[in-house]
């Protein structure tokens, strides 16, 4: 995709689905819990590895994990388990796959008390995007007040592979921070 336009540093240099993913929805606040669920799963499913390994398995992860449709991957049990660890399509490790299961459980439980998952995340922001003014990239950091705030009431519930370097990078993904630079192109589309 040459076209000009001014990008993150991170995301410069890789190949469509990367910029795609830049440009169409990283930093674009998300209000559906569907939506949360696949974020929560994609994000854990990275620790360790690369975001771009991670997007590539993206439709896998969807084939695998009835399309982010929590309330089933709730129910997955010990034969789905097992035939997820020889799944090619997706991360196999056995801790990232039960985390799914058991993070789909742990959402139900919120969604439950707070009427949705939404409702019950956007609290850790006051309801509202947190709008930085980064010149360039390291000036971001990996973790905030609020992704402690947020991996400590998560893990609290019952939520795994969500420490809060992992919670900083899905606040950044699902809007709930604008952590574009200010001369990226999406920096005035995500205010």
């Amino acid at each position: 995709m040459n076209d000009n336009k001014t990008r993150c540093g991170w995301a410069q240099g890789h190949d469509d689905i990367y910029l795609k993913y830049h440009d169409e929805e990283w930093g674009r606040p998300i209000m559906d819990d569907q939506l949360w669920f696949e974020f929560l799963t994609l994000e854990g499913a990275q620790a360790g590895l690369s975001w771009a390994t991670i997007l590539n398995k993206r439709s896998g992860y969807r084939e695998a994990f009835a399309g982010f449709d929590f309330e089933q991957v709730a129910l997955f049990g010990e034969q789905k388990i097992q035939s997820l660890r020889t799944n090619p399509d997706i991360v196999r490790n056995q801790l990232k796959i039960k985390s799914t299961i058991t993070n789909a459980q742990a959402l139900i439980k919120v969604r439950e008390e707070f009427g949705s998952f939404n409702a019950y995340i956007w609290q850790f922001v006051n309801g509202q995007p947190i709008i930085n003014q980064w010149k360039n990239m390291s000036q971001v950091p990996v973790s905030t007040k609020q992704s402690d705030s947020m991996s400590k009431d998560l893990k609290k519930r019952g939520f795994k592979f969500v420490g809060t370097t992992i919670c900083y990078a899905l606040m950044q993904a699902t809007g709930m921070v604008n952590d574009h630079t200010i001369d990226c192109f999406c920096y005035s589309e995500c205010c």
